[in-house]
């Protein structure tokens, strides 16, 4: 490729590398440019023609200050076989000594 030679060339050659999707150093290679040379204008193209950013959508949020509930404590039986048992803490007692009993605990 022949070299660009004004400003509006090199302009054109550094906006077909953002389009490219291509490193600077591939771009480079590729049209036979220094690396150095294609990294200027890169620069120069970008300070006066800055992109447009998107705005940034900022989202209303609430913060509560209640802590999540305790998670449940466990009742445990030992067998005397060595087995555990694990019932949730508002469990039937009545059914737990039911069972217990039944295992021969």
């Amino acid at each position: 490729m022949s070299k660009p030679a004004e400003k509006q060339e090199w302009f054109q050659v550094a906006e077909a590398f953002e389009a490219s999707g291509l490193t600077q150093k591939e771009f480079s290679t590729q049209r036979g440019l220094r690396l150095s040379t294609l990294q200027s204008w890169v620069y120069r193209r970008r300070r006066q023609h800055p992109q447009k950013v998107p705005a940034v959508r900022l989202l209303p949020v609430e913060v509560s200050a209640i802590a999540p509930p305790p998670s449940p404590a466990l009742l445990e039986v030992v067998l005397a076989s060595g087995a555990r048992l694990r019932f949730p803490g508002g469990a039937d007692v009545d059914y737990v000594v039911r069972l217990v009993t039944a295992l021969g605990g």
